[in-house]
């Protein structure tokens, strides 16, 4: 079936979003053909104002739209703590337990040479040099759980400790709720080797 050469680009670009396939491209598209158009003018004008005003925390390298963001300018955190993790989203992942209370450093990536990202492709550097300044006594390690987050987090470990500072991995095993019968051996083997006193 062919469609309205505009509406047919609508559905080009939003199959280019990340999860999103033809079948949802087309009900997205659909929707917003039978809204009113001020809802249309409205999706335009947060998509503008998000490339507009949203850059790069100077410090940490989180999303923002003042600069440093509201994590580094926050005088109730703790500066002796930074959490490292491979992207802006991970910031929000972290903050959703209301257990950190830290500040974050973003890398922007994991290292994964088959696609070409070694050391100087992420923001080592900045987090070296945060740690370097002194200050700080721990830092997280929270990268993912996969291959290319435990070499990350293996790399950044040789570089952060001779700077004397504690080097911690977040914790990692069975997911809560889940059955043991249904985890892999690297799950598993985690969870053991993470295990702490009750």
């Amino acid at each position: 079936m062919s469609y309205p050469e505009p509406l047919t680009k609508l559905v080009d670009q939003l199959k280019r979003l990340p999860g999103i396939g033809a079948k949802s491209a087309q009900r997205l598209a659909y929707h917003v053909l039978r809204n009113p158009r001020e809802d249309a003018d409205a999706l335009c004008a947060a998509i503008h104002a998000v490339k507009d005003k949203v850059t790069y925390c100077s410090i940490c390298n989180n999303i923002t739209d003042v600069d440093p963001c509201i994590y580094c300018t926050d005088e109730a955190r703790d500066r002796r703590v930074i959490c490292v993790v491979e992207e802006p989203q991970n910031v929000a992942a972290v903050e959703k337990t209301r257990e950190f209370r830290g500040t974050y450093h973003v890398l922007m990536g994991s290292l994964s040479p088959l696609q070409g990202v070694g050391p100087d492709e992420l923001k080592i550097h900045g987090l070296l040099t945060r740690v370097g300044q002194g200050g700080v006594t721990e830092v997280v390690l929270a990268t993912n759980p996969n291959v290319e987050g435990e070499a990350t987090a293996l790399y950044l470990a040789r570089l952060l400790k001779p700077l004397g500072v504690r080097v911690t991995r977040i914790a990692t095993g069975i997911p809560v709720g889940s059955d043991i019968e249904y985890a892999d051996e690297l799950t598993m083997s985690k969870a053991f080797s993470g295990r702490r006193d009750v």
